[in-house]
């Protein structure tokens, strides 16, 4: 997972910025609070960077995909954390380091990492049965899902317009995941997985939005997640250490997702969120793109109509909220 994959987000560094409600494919660690920042630099800059951010994730969304049929998703998954914990130091740095031991609400700190840990464990171990549009496409129902969880989690009031949206948006999960389809069961469980824990991700970052500087939130995300990832990996070592032109590719997968959380904050330096949010699915369609002519896995005719009907309930949730 890139999990990717934003809205952290994302959307992480969470991709997606702070509170919005789509996310920029998996785990995108810790950037909802660069929203907070004072905006800079031209609209039409932000957009750029933010739309290269997402063919970064989408990039390595599908050289992941494309490593696992080679190399266990643990050993790769502490291959993409070590480049995201390397970033994070470069921010502790140059905020000025900030002290981590002194950081208010440290239970939601340590529970929001552990959430985009299990995102991108789940993601990475999807992809080894499941094709990268449907995946993609279950994953971005994430926000639909936070939607849903808000008036408890957050006490927001939902109108009748966006649960309807939200229903939209389900109905199409339930045509990509139709009783009697061909999609495997576990990588199916395991982005559904994906999908309510990076909702729940989001919540927190929302509810810690303004009360923790986002260095702290992405440096307690980005340790969280190697030390989670780091745990297993022992146990699914490569039969045999990569060759030096796989592990170029490898550290390569890693610094790409890392220069996506930097298109991320510098794009959302520049742009609100919630004009970018909408632009999130542009992701989507760069995995119909990867899975169709790169791993010869078109989805399918209910599928798209599935993935419509996903993007069209996500922006319109986007659209109301800018």
């Amino acid at each position: 997972m890139s999990a990717a994959r934003p809205p952290e987000g994302v959307h992480a560094a969470a991709r997606e910025g702070a509170g919005s409600l789509i996310p920029a494919a998996r785990p995108r660690e810790g950037v909802h609070a660069a929203a907070a920042l004072p905006a800079t630099g031209s609209r039409r800059a932000g957009v750029a960077l933010f739309l290269a951010a997402l063919v970064a994730f989408a990039t390595f969304d599908a050289g992941s995909k494309y490593m696992l049929a080679l190399y266990p998703a643990p050993f790769l998954n502490v291959m993409r954390y070590s480049a995201v914990a390397t970033l994070a130091l470069f921010l502790l740095w140059r905020g000025g380091r900030p002290s981590l031991r002194n950081a208010p609400h440290k239970p939601l700190l340590v529970l929001r990492g552990l959430l985009l840990a299990t995102v991108g464990t789940c993601f990475m171990t999807a992809l080894i049965w499941m094709p990268l549009s449907e995946a993609t496409a279950i994953y971005f129902t994430s926000p639909l899902i936070m939607v849903a969880l808000s008036p408890w989690l957050l006490g927001e009031k939902v109108r009748a317009a966006q649960w309807a949206a939200v229903a939209l948006g389900f109905a199409g999960m339930l045509l990509i995941v139709r009783p009697g389809g061909d999609l495997p069961w576990l990588g199916t469980v395991l982005m559904a997985v994906s999908a309510v824990s990076y909702a729940v991700f989001q919540v927190l970052t929302r509810k810690l939005s303004g009360q923790v500087p986002g260095p702290v939130q992405y440096a307690y995300t980005a340790g969280i997640c190697l030390a989670a990832t780091a745990a297993p990996a022992p146990f699914f070592l490569p039969d045999a250490w990569p060759q030096p032109l796989h592990l170029l590719l490898i550290v390569g997968l890693g610094a790409c997702n890392g220069l996506a959380q930097i298109l991320l904050i510098s794009a959302f330096q520049r742009v609100p969120a919630a004009t970018l949010a909408p632009l999130n699915y542009f992701q989507l369609l760069l995995a119909v793109a990867f899975s169709t002519f790169w791993f010869q896995r078109p989805p399918d005719a209910p599928a798209l109509a599935g993935m419509a009907m996903i993007v069209a309930a996500g922006v319109f949730l986007a659209a109301r909220r800018a």
